[in-house]
């Protein structure tokens, strides 16, 4: 998840209390974010004020050109000569409901090409229709994005939206569009299973096997969220530390892959040469089974990465350590407890993604 979406999905979270806290913690503008006072007020018109609109172009261009960034409707900043542009304080946009659509409406029209990927989100609305309004502008696949008003093209540099430089431009123009593979995990399940089941685990020839055990599995996906084919995508995986010798990861489902050697407890794959994967098209890597038995004297450390030809690289953990390990497949193991909790627990605790 990029910085200007960690950002988006905690105003979607916490909601006033985020501006709250921006407040009270003196957040300054910065790369990724920026706070804007809403002149919208319906009594000129009934489209979105020449200023708003301005600030809205700018936003996106600069964004959209650089890295990323949230616009936050309704929070007055003052000048800290110390540490910048600050959030000082809450001035509610009027009739928010309203400024959201003139917002959703005003977007296409701000630059060209369109940012067809911006989001906005309403971040609360009190008993008069006033509030806040968020404005997410992720990184555009077809910049340089020059605004309709000005005709100006921006980039973000620091906390200002500011007119890009020749050889900055130029070099927008020269570079390819890039693929982008986003992670997904999906097919999650988590189940307790006995070992006197068909599919044995612990040969009954071990001293004192596990009577019980967890079995965790889920499967490794790419997306490429770019607009241009990728090729040549991989997935590197390793397990570190299993947690304990009854312990195991199981990797399967990857017929689809070449499969290169590696050490034991890694997995190594890539496309095919001749497999491409269109714009917003989804590829199955592997699926990971975890066996958790209720012995655990080590943590549990799993490290992968997918990606790309061209593409930047998606890395992710799964790191439990071995307090945490064995009171979780413990309460797993308990009577009445709810798997699929359970499983959103896991993988909302302890698998990390960036």
């Amino acid at each position: 998840m990029s910085r200007a979406e960690d950002i988006f999905q905690k105003l979607i979270y916490f909601g006033e209390d985020a501006i709250d806290d921006f407040i009270v913690n003196l957040q300054t503008e910065e790369l990724f974010l920026d706070f804007k006072q809403a002149v919208s007020t319906g009594k000129n018109g009934t489209s979105l004020h020449k200023d708003d609109r301005k600030n809205l172009a700018k936003g996106i261009s600069g964004f959209g050109n650089s890295e990323g960034g949230v616009i936050v409707w309704g929070v007055e900043c003052s000048r800290d000569y110390e540490i910048g542009d600050v959030a000082k304080a809450k001035v509610k946009v009027k009739n928010v409901h309203r400024f959201l659509s003139w917002l959703e409406n005003a977007i296409s029209g701000c630059t060209i090409p369109s940012h067809n990927r911006v989001r906005n989100h309403i971040i609360s609305v009190d008993e008069n229709g006033d509030g806040f309004v968020a404005t997410y502008i992720p990184k555009s696949d077809l910049a340089p994005l020059m605004t309709t008003m000005g005709n100006n093209i921006y980039i973000r540099s620091g906390s200002n939206n500011v007119p890009a430089p020749y050889s900055v431009i130029a070099g927008m123009f020269g570079k390819r569009p890039q693929p982008n593979i986003e992670l997904i995990i999906a097919d999650r399940s988590l189940e307790i299973l006995d070992n006197a089941d068909e599919d044995m685990v612990y040969p009954s020839s071990l001293n004192n096997p596990p009577e019980k055990y967890m079995r965790l599995s889920f499967t490794i996906c790419g997306q490429n969220e770019s607009n241009v084919i990728a090729r040549e995508m991989y997935l590197s995986c390793s397990c570190g530390s299993k947690g304990g010798e009854y312990n195991k990861v199981r990797f399967s489902n990857y017929n689809q892959m070449d499969s290169i050697p590696g050490i034991e407890g890694q997995l190594n794959l890539i496309t095919r040469p001749d497999l491409r994967l269109p714009p917003r098209g989804i590829i199955r890597f592997a699926k990971i089974t975890i066996i958790f038995s209720p012995y655990s004297e080590e943590d549990f450390i799993m490290d992968g990465v997918i990606g790309a030809d061209h593409a930047a690289p998606k890395d992710f953990r799964i790191y439990l350590p071995k307090n945490k390990l064995r009171s979780f497949v413990a309460k797993a193991m308990r009577e009445g407890e709810d798997a699929n909790l359970l499983e959103q627990e896991f993988f909302t605790e302890y698998f990390r993604s960036e």
